[in-house]
């Protein structure tokens, strides 16, 4: 890699470097006409000084001096582009050289800044910078999005903000994610969608719409200038689809199944057969949907799908990703992560189902198996249409020759749109299946296994004459069909009809109430911290072991968490009803989960990961007020958690029912309800709604200024945010709402936020208006004498 230097008189030189190579700088610009820009022999030559593109790196050099780097990268002088090798080289290196590069300084030639007033120039080059010509070249996609710090600069020299401070700007004139803006790794975004970035930009040779991708896909091709744009196209997306080859070979046989292998499973042999006939069809990621009735045996018949799975192909990875909800859904998807150590599944925000299906989508995965049991809900996979931004599962379906999905569903639409024509439809068991499989959970166990359950179904369908499949449709209708069917009054041997059964209570007071609040909750993985405190761990531990004794509980096997048999939760749910307990428990439950629910700091994220699943069920349930402070509480920490796991879409509805009972219970002008505003409002913006940002930012910045006043710290605050929304983090009027709210947090005794936002606000300063200008000498006397007092 060659870099320019700034030399003794003036000029510049140029350094070759091999692996070793020197912090550097590096230019990002449009291009004149060839005849304008320095080139590799003009710096050789020591020519090119009359030249028009001479500035540039008059300009680089001085940039680069003055944030203290000795070197710097410009690609017109940089590359011998006589030499072809050099050449090919050199693109296929160039966005590891902008990742590389220490800063990123973009020169705008046709953005000029006359005036010295900051505010007024602010003004004057925003509207220079939309529709900038910068903004629709094919070359700069990649120079926007590699680098670790982007800075705009105007012809005249003068800082214009950098990537996050324009972030919005930038945003609007591309169409490029926000997130992407944020430095997410490009991975986590589709083939597809990446292409959609590159649609309204230009080049001046047409290959170079293809060449100038291969860092955003992480490519390498030899360049063919004269072979056009759709051959040029059509290689590099051969490239991108053959490349999983060339990855790194796989590291570790990965499986995350919750289940045990149930060995009285009987029958279905046909199915399995056929099922195993679809699966892992050389060349193509297969999808098969096992569809029937409720009941009806879809579940095990995916379990016993998987062992023999195992069975047969031992190099296999298999993955279990309940699908009943988004909660559930992110939490296996999260055990995926984990199990498979992905890069990046820890960060803050990270989008835990991209990762994984772009780690599934390289053949360096391995050949692998994706069950979704339960993908019953079409919105979730396919999208509400009427909804903004609505979430759709199935784009984060990985693709890999060596892949296959598998489906359960009772929904056949569902089934049909997520798996074509390869569907397994489950039908009722015939007598003699039927019969064995009661035998199998009957014989030798004294009616230990799922008692109620076994025994009310033999029972009904004796005393009705209906069939299983008839019985099993029964149970898949809603909660008050379940109950009906499994309060009749059938009597056995064993006594099971009361799932509250009186040894229970009587024996294990505890038992009773673990079993009655898991009733109240999610009934799936359910952490057993999640269960109040006994007089004592043992009692705790007996607790559990009574349920699990009755088999009303099932262990999961990779952790501490418990599942709760989907016919004791309905017989359970049932008793509390009849017993008029069901409200009381559903609040205690939502007691106990604001309880134990911790804040949302990073480091406790996979503990509140685990709870959200619970957290959404009693949230949604009607039998508590919603006006219930407790609730509210939870509510509000659940929206935070969300919000700081980037799932901003489902933190606003949060929020905005928060925000609802608040302003019904504590007012509109309340300082719970302008703060859950702000919370609001920032979803909004990390979501793009910059106009929804804005007008409930003002509405806020409103009531705090005539209720609280205009020097209070939440009006600061809020005006900061507000200014930041519209006018960028770098504008004067956003860094004097920082600095104004600094003096006040400090005036406060709040020293250590003070300290931060006027260290924060001083670095903004710096950068926007010099080291010479007044207010920027003013903030860092500030936070000198502020530093002293604080260290004492």
């Amino acid at each position: 890699m060659r870099l320019l230097k700034l030399n003794g008189n003036g000029g510049f030189t140029l350094e070759t470097f091999g692996t070793t190579i020197p912090p550097y700088a590096i230019l990002s610009h449009t291009w004149g006409s060839d005849s304008d820009e320095v080139t590799f022999k003009d710096v050789v030559g020591g020519v090119g000084k009359n030249k028009a593109g001479y500035h540039k790196l008059v300009f680089c050099g001085g940039q680069a001096k003055s944030d203290g780097l000795s070197y710097f990268w410009v690609d017109t002088c940089c590359i011998d582009k006589s030499d072809p090798n050099e050449l090919t080289k050199a693109i296929n290196s160039m966005f590891r050289w902008y990742q590389n590069a220490a800063r990123c300084y973009v020169y705008l030639l046709d953005v000029s800044v006359r005036t010295q007033d900051r505010q007024a120039a602010h003004i004057e080059w925003e509207s220079s910078l939309r529709n900038n010509r910068w903004f629709r070249r094919g070359w700069t996609l990649q120079e926007l999005l590699a680098p670790k710090i982007v800075e705009f600069y105007s012809r005249d020299h003068v800082r214009l903000g950098d990537r996050k401070s324009l972030e919005r700007h930038i945003c609007e004139e591309t169409g490029i994610a926000i997130e992407a803006l944020q430095r997410r790794p490009l991975h986590d975004f589709s083939v597809e969608e990446r292409f959609r970035w590159v649609e309204k930009r230009q080049t001046t040779e047409e290959e170079d719409m293809a060449y100038c991708l291969l860092g955003i896909f992480g490519i390498f091709l030899p360049l063919i200038y004269g072979e056009g744009q759709e051959n040029a196209m059509r290689r590099l997306r051969r490239e991108i689809k053959d490349s999983e080859h060339k990855s790194r070979s796989y590291e570790k046989l990965a499986r995350t199944i919750p289940f045990e292998r149930n060995l009285r499973f009987t029958g279905r042999e046909s199915e399995l057969s056929r099922i195993e006939k679809l699966l892992f069809r050389h060349g193509q990621t297969v999808k098969v949907a096992i569809t029937g009735l409720g009941g009806v045996g879809k579940t095990q018949l995916a379990i016993e799908t998987v062992y023999r799975t195992m069975e047969k192909q031992r190099d296999c990875s298999v993955f279990w990703i309940p699908a009943t909800d988004p909660e559930t859904l992110l939490q296996a998807y999260s055990a995926v992560a984990e199990e498979l150590d992905i890069p990046g599944k820890d960060e803050q925000g990270a989008d835990v189902k991209r990762l994984v299906q772009n780690y599934l989508s390289n053949e360096s995965a391995g050949q692998w198996l994706l069950v979704f049991d339960n993908a019953d809900d079409l919105d979730m996979w396919m999208g509400k249409p009427a909804e903004r931004q609505s979430f759709r599962l199935l784009d984060y379906l990985p693709k890999s020759r060596r892949g296959s999905i598998l489906f359960t569903t009772r929904d056949r639409k569902a089934a049909t749109k997520l798996a074509s024509q390869n569907l397994v439809e489950v039908q009722e068991m015939n007598a003699e299946v039927a019969s064995e499989l009661l035998q199998k959970c009957l014989i030798g166990h004294d009616l230990t296994y799922l008692p109620l359950a076994i025994v009310q179904a033999a029972a009904y369908i004796n005393a009705n004459g209906t069939s299983i499949a008839d019985y099993l449709s029964l149970l898949d209708e809603q909660d008050e069909s379940m109950i009906e069917l499994l309060s009749e009054d059938f009597e056995d041997d064993g006594r099971y009809r009361n799932i509250k059964n009186p040894r229970i209570q009587q024996h294990d007071s505890l038992a009773a109430d673990y079993l009655s609040l898991m009733a109240c909750i999610e009934p799936k993985d359910i952490p057993q911290s999640l269960f109040p405190p006994g007089l004592s761990r043992k009692k705790e531990v007996d607790a559990i072991g009574t349920l699990y004794a009755y088999s009303f509980i099932s262990k999961r096997p990779a952790g501490h968490t418990v599942d709760l048999h989907r016919l004791v939760y309905i017989a359970t749910r049932n008793w509390l009803q009849e017993n008029d307990q069901l409200v009381q428990w559903t609040e205690k439950a939502v007691v106990r989960l604001e309880e134990i629910f911790p804040d949302n700091t990073h480091s406790n994220r996979s503990i509140w990961r685990a709870y959200l699943p619970h957290v959404r069920v009693v949230l949604q349930s009607d039998l508590v007020q919603k006006d219930l402070k407790k609730r509210i509480d939870l509510q509000w920490r659940y929206g935070t958690c969300l919000d700081a796991d980037g799932r901003w879409r489902e933190a606003e509805v949060a929020y905005s029912q928060v925000l609802e009972m608040e302003k019904k219970e504590l007012g509109a002008e309340h300082p719970d309800t302008l703060t859950n505003m702000a919370n609001l409002a920032s979803t909004y913006r990390n979501q793009g709604r910059w106009k929804e940002a804005e007008e409930l930012q003002a509405e806020e910045l409103e009531i705090c200024s005539r209720i609280l006043g205009a020097e209070h710290s939440s009006t600061l605050s809020s005006m900061a945010n507000l200014a930041s929304t519209v006018l960028g983090a770098e504008h004067p009027d956003t860094l004097s709402s920082m600095n104004n709210l600094s003096f006040t947090w400090k005036a406060m005794g709040q020293q250590t936020k003070a300290l931060q936002l006027m260290d924060e606000c001083a670095k903004l300063r710096k950068q926007v208006l010099g080291v010479n200008h007044p207010h920027f000498l003013s903030c860092s006397a500030a936070l000198s004498a502020w530093r002293l007092e604080y260290e004492g």
